[in-house]
């Protein structure tokens, strides 16, 4: 079915801008020996599907189902693409290989026309709802605690993780006192999409006062955060008003509209309100988002609404269209 109406003379192309990480997610009892992946009980979930990755205690990272032996989609046996050792335990099944993370569209009709209405009302910013405060004795990982607007979640990978309201910048905060060697603090996390990064944030050196550092990644997830060594004060990490924009724009040309809390004109954004797509291939723990990021001109309370509009170049919708054209490039 055409999605836009030049379709019907320019041809029809997949999207990918699903919102799931995959076509299908289960949990399952199962054991891998060598390349066998025998499946004993279903826990959860959909059948499992060829070029879904498998993961669970000692199996290898990246591990793919690339053909069924015996079964069809629960209970049987499995050929995997990687060897593993792994006796019966919990085992999970998420993404493809095939398909790659975002998602292609769901099935429907698609963004009805060559614009993408970007709608949601952020959260007040909180200086502690990621990592409560703390003083780092040497280097190590931070205790993570969900605070206000945010929540622990567990993914159907088994990582346990912060969630926030909506994708979004964090910032680490340190107390008033001399810090006279900076560290790094390495956010690891997810994507509004599901996909993987990493960012790092280094304190710099204050001399007396309290200091926020904002990252320039917008996390929807955030999995663990270590920092490079010991601090003389104690710290804590929370959210920004940089938020994530969920494709990317690499000119401010395809921001058609920015509308915020009700007002008519447009809004004129906050401090480097925005901020285009990094398009650093590949993409570091350093780099930029991958899509870009916008700073409203006011701060966020949870009852303003943000509503952009933003117009989509061929490379991201229509026949011609890639991923990396929708949604930037991998994230680091």
């Amino acid at each position: 079915m055409p999605q836009f109406s030049d379709d019907l003379f320019l041809g029809t192309a997949q999207g990918y801008i699903g919102t799931n990480v995959s076509n299908s997610e289960s949990v399952f009892t199962g054991s891998i020996s060598s390349t066998t992946l025998t499946v004993t009980a279903m826990l959860s979930g959909d059948s499992l599907i060829l070029g879904q990755y498998i993961s669970g205690s000692s199996v290898t990272a990246g591990t793919y189902i690339t053909a069924f032996v015996s079964g069809a989609g629960g209970t049987g046996t499995y050929t995997v693409s990687t060897s593993s050792t792994a006796t019966s335990t919990t085992m999970y099944a998420s993404g493809n290989s095939g398909l790659g993370d975002p998602s292609p569209m769901e099935v429907g009709v698609g963004p009805l026309g060559r614009e993408y209405v970007w709608d949601l009302i952020p959260q007040t910013l909180q200086t502690a709802n990621i990592a409560a405060s703390q003083t780092p004795a040497a280097a190590g990982s931070l205790t993570l605690t969900a605070g206000t607007s945010a929540k622990s979640v567990v993914r159907t990978d088994g990582t346990t993780v912060i969630q926030l309201d909506v994708a979004r910048a964090v910032q680490l905060t340190t107390a008033s006192g001399t810090i006279t060697t900076s560290r790094n603090l390495t956010v690891s996390g997810y994507d509004y999409y599901g996909q993987s990064m990493t960012e790092v944030i280094a304190t710099g050196t204050t001399s007396s006062a309290v200091a926020n550092v904002a990252g320039k990644k917008a996390f929807y997830q955030i999995s663990s955060i270590s920092i490079s060594g010991a601090l003389p004060v104690a710290i804590t990490v929370g959210t920004t008003d940089v938020l994530g924009i969920p494709l990317r724009v690499f000119n401010a040309g395809y921001l058609v509209r920015i509308g915020w809390n009700n007002t008519v004109a447009n809004d004129t954004g906050g401090n480097s309100a925005f901020v285009v797509a990094d398009m650093t291939t590949p993409a570091t723990s350093t780099t930029g988002d991958v899509r870009g990021t916008y700073v409203p001109s006011s701060a966020s309370n949870g009852i303003k609404r943000l509503v952009v509009v933003i117009a989509l170049p061929s490379i991201a919708t229509g026949p011609n269209a890639t991923r990396t054209g929708a949604l930037g490039v991998t994230q680091a």
